[in-house]
């Protein structure tokens, strides 16, 4: 006699032999018992959790005769008259089942919904049961919507499918739907140990445990692996031969790798994950592990006790890690081995991504066993280095009683005579406040003859010519760095561009090409500009500017060439908003109330939260 799995040999025959999923069988048994019975019934849920097998019981139900031959529908068949015996075995003419998988077309169901006007042959009911339902086409969905609404009286639908979501809601809407739940591992568990017990086969409990959560709530997937681990045990259930055949990762790894990450030994979890590496153990398998205990622990440290199961040969180690490590570092090391499971197909390596998913949780947190004092805003902050002392011809500094001062921005710009440049010369109200900063002397750089222009035919108003292609492109000078002394041209020239910019005349590329431009020379018979960036200095653009200064300041002609600058109006503009941004942090760092802060309560200005109000009066105010 051929051998019958256990899948298939442990099947239940009626509802009692059904467990995980008494709220089904408690409907369609009182359903039973009072004779209020539905038309179309559709079973939902995933593989291996008795769909098929429902629907077979009900069948059954439907057509038991009992032992005498004498009987009615019942909620528990006998399993012994013909047709309880002949469902089982997949003979009974009125029980038909269509797999709806390779019999999806209209041509199909039409065939099934022809043999709907003939009577039962045999039994009490004919019951036509298609599993996966969801596979069936649009076309045999609308063919068979009229006779799944008004049936027969003797016509009974058993709808199964594992993806509801697929079938229209005009089927939906016509039947009476049950959803089947996954099996808990706990189910499972005691399923496969009666089994086993009546198979008078040896197991150890956690290598059945490993079984039932091999599974993952599927008791046809639950029977098939046990099938499975008593042929690679040769008869016999053991924990390390389970564990090897699922590729399990041993518990003993992960609650080392657990007490490595409370006592923050970044050299002991390495040293696992080598050992992991060595034995060929699952690297997505481990965090699955360490994920499930970080739960149970972080269930023991909020509700003590109830996270528990005496069973579980682990349970009082993994109480004693829970109480030594902080319930934060729990969900964090938890948050971490959850995410960093998606990391693994990522790594070059999975037991080099697995090492970095493990030393995670030690860049935030510190090892229990030696605390880190965490520093506060009032420990007292190292005294900045003196400046350098400069020569005394540098800069004229102020009387000690006078509060106000030159920014570093303006002193690098100032002239030869000690004045202020007029284009960032300030309100007396701006330089309220501000503290004197000293800067190092710049030396001027040596003058360049600027190239001027040939004198340009009366017949052209508006001559321009660009050097284009440059064969050498200089780079813009950096803001940061000290410019040269301001001339009347540059001065000229700002003024110039800003009231082209107020007034709207120019955009775009224009607007840049004015803004990064410096004028080297300016005559009668036209003017000449200067840019570091060559694309600037294109025909295009070059017209377009020198048509507004035509106009606005009468130029009467424009030439552009490339080279370096250090007088724009845009090197300007970013001077001259350095210099309000550095008088607004001196103001606020010399209010009284904001030092009274810093001194009793050790506040700190957090960088970057200091901004400048528009103009220079009101952020001086």
């Amino acid at each position: 006699m051929s051998y019958l799995v256990l899948a298939r040999k442990y099947r239940p025959r009626n509802f009692s032999e059904m467990v995980g999923q008494e709220h089904v069988v408690q409907a369609l048994t009182n359903a039973l018992t009072q004779q209020r019975l539905h038309h179309a019934y559709l079973f939902t849920g995933t593989r291996g959790v008795g769909k098929t097998t429902v629907s077979r019981i009900l069948a059954k139900s439907l057509n038991c005769t009992g032992p005498d031959g004498q009987g009615g529908i019942t909620a528990e068949p006998c399993g012994v008259c013909p047709a309880c015996t002949e469902i089982d075995s997949g003979r009974f003419p009125d029980y038909i089942e269509l797999d709806a998988a390779s019999n999806r077309g209209v041509d199909e169901v039409q065939s099934l919904l022809e043999q709907a006007v003939y009577k039962p042959v045999q039994g009490r009911f004919k019951v036509f049961m298609i599993d996966e339902v969801h596979m069936l086409t649009n076309t045999a969905f609308n063919a068979m919507l009229k006779t799944l609404e008004e049936p027969p009286e003797y016509l009974k639908f058993v709808l199964a499918t594992t993806d509801p979501q697929k079938v229209p809601v005009t089927v939906l809407s016509r039947c009476l739907q049950f959803n089947l739940r996954p099996m808990v591992p706990e189910t499972v568990f005691e399923h496969l140990s009666s089994v086993l017990q009546r198979e008078h086969i040896p197991f150890e409990a956690q290598a059945v445990r490993l079984l039932a959560r091999g599974a993952r709530g599927s008791m046809r997937d639950a029977l098939s692996l046990t099938d499975q681990a008593i042929a690679f045990g040769s008869g016999q259930l053991q924990e390390a031969a389970v564990r090897q055949m699922l590729g399990a990762v041993d518990r003993t790894h992960v609650l080392q790798l657990i007490a490595a990450l409370a006592a923050g030994d970044g050299q002991a979890l390495v040293q696992t994950v080598e050992l992991l590496r060595t034995h060929g153990i699952s690297a997505a398998g481990t965090l699955q592990e360490l994920c499930l205990l970080l739960q149970r622990m972080a269930v023991l440290q909020a509700a003590p006790g109830m996270g528990a199961d005496p069973a579980d040969p682990d349970a009082e180690q993994l109480q004693t890690l829970a109480a030594h490590m902080p319930p934060d570092t729990t969900q964090l090391c938890y948050s971490i081995a959850l995410h960093g499971q998606q990391e693994l197909g990522w790594a070059p390596d999975e037991y080099a991504g697995l090492t970095m998913v493990l030393l995670r949780p030690l860049a935030f947190v510190a090892p229990v066993s030696a605390p880190v004092e965490k520093k506060t805003l009032t420990t007292p902050m190292a005294e900045p280095a003196p400046p350098a002392p400069m020569p005394p011809a540098a800069v004229q500094l102020p009387p000690p009683d006078a509060p106000a001062a030159v920014p570093e921005q303006a002193v690098a710009a100032e002239q030869s005579d000690g004045s202020i440049p007029p284009w960032m010369d300030l309100p007396p109200e701006a330089h309220q406040g501000t503290v004197a900063v000293l800067a190092e002397p710049v030396p001027e750089p040596p003058p360049q003859a600027p190239a001027i222009p040939a004198p340009m035919p009366a017949s052209v108003p508006v001559p321009v010519t660009a050097a284009w292609p440059p064969t050498e492109v200089a780079a813009n000078a950096d803001p940061d760095q000290a410019q040269a002394p301001a001339t009347e041209l540059g001065d000229f020239w700002f003024q110039c561009v800003t009231q082209l910019l107020a007034e709207g005349r120019i955009a775009k590329l224009t607007r840049e090409l004015a803004l990064q431009a410096q004028l080297v020379a300016r005559s009668d018979s036209g003017w000449l500009l200067q840019v570091a960036n060559a694309s600037l200095a294109h025909e295009q653009h070059v017209q377009r500017l020198a048509a507004v200064l035509q106009e606005v300041a009468a130029c009467p002609g424009l030439q552009v060439q490339v080279g370096a600058v250090h007088d724009t109006p845009q090197l300007r503009n970013q001077q001259l908003a350095q210099a309000r941004q550095r008088r607004a942090e001196e103001i606020v760092a010399q209010d009284a109330q904001v030092q009274s802060l810093q001194t009793q309560w050790g506040a700190s200005i957090v960088p970057g939260s200091i901004r400048p109000l528009e103009g220079s009066t009101a952020a001086a105010s």
